[in-house]
């Protein structure tokens, strides 16, 4: 028996990288899954892959950003799952630059997709939970649902990154705030902080020049130079960054029922490096 059968999950930004293996391994354990990305071709990918496996998925394409987004990912979720079981806040990139030179464009941008879109995600989902939560409890039933927002070792502050530690800090008081708040609807509310997982994101490059990937209409500049993944290797115990599939298995760990009674939690999946 798969653990999350039955269940309903919203996973954003799994078209790619961390949240196509975070939607693979959900579905892999039962779970329904609405696939969103912001180009269709990657999400309809991934949701023909899990029903070719025997699994349920469907796509809600676009900009977690999109001022409508969190309306229609939701309603997505319930007309064709009939709920929601599971959110994982996944979508994101980075748009980097020093303070001096940091743009307001670039502030809004990034706060905008990694702390304005949970936000909108969340409240949009909270009618529909509480609905649940107030019926099930009214027959005497405990069901869990499960939050995970993504967040980053850079929550604790990285050189370069004003933006994205800030709105990665800032998820986390989101998260905890919400395990509070969604307690008593027997939501767990938690967060996994990512340290160097490879992706597409963080491909290494030789040189000064870094690749470009097209998001919302801008060229963002992508990946690390070889210099500094091997100096992060040596700060990081395990010896290695990790990968997308191990990035999953730690979201997992907080959307399986073993985590029923864990809420409000920080979990670090960066191969032993230290808090945020």
């Amino acid at each position: 028996m798969t653990k999350l059968a039955g269940k309903t999950a919203i996973v954003t930004g799994s078209g790619r990288g961390i949240g196509r293996e975070v939607a693979l391994k959900l579905a892999s354990e039962g779970a329904r899954v609405v696939i969103n990305d912001l180009d269709a071709d990657p999400a309809h990918e991934v949701v023909e892959l899990i029903k070719s496996q025997g699994g349920e998925a469907v796509a809600c394409v676009g900009s977690v950003t999109a001022s409508d987004f969190a309306d229609r990912l939701i309603g997505t979720a319930v007309k064709n799952f009939n709920g929601i079981d599971i959110i994982v806040n996944n979508a994101g990139y980075t748009w980097d630059n020093v303070i001096q030179k940091m743009t307001d464009e670039q502030w809004y941008a990034i706060m905008d997709c990694h702390l304005t879109a949970p936000f909108r995600i969340l409240r949009a989902a909270y009618p529909v939970i509480s609905a649940a939560a107030k019926a099930e409890a009214a027959e005497g039933r405990e069901v869990f649902r499960k939050v995970v927002n993504i967040s980053s070792a850079a929550a604790g502050g990285n050189a370069g990154q004003t933006n994205y530690s800030s709105a990665k800090a800032g998820i986390l008081g989101m998260t905890k705030t919400l395990a509070k708040e969604w307690g008593r609807l027997k939501v767990n509310v938690n967060a996994v902080a990512f340290g160097h997982i490879e992706t597409r994101l963080t491909v290494p490059f030789a040189g000064a020049e870094a690749a470009t990937v097209k998001i919302e209409g801008r060229d963002i500049k992508v990946g690390i130079s070889e210099a500094l993944v091997e100096q992060s290797k040596k700060f990081i115990p395990l010896g290695r960054p990790g990968t997308a599939v191990e990035a999953a298995g730690s979201v997992y760990m907080f959307c399986q029922p073993e985590s029923n009674y864990v809420t409000g939690q920080v979990l670090i999946c960066g191969g032993g490096i230290g808090n945020v």
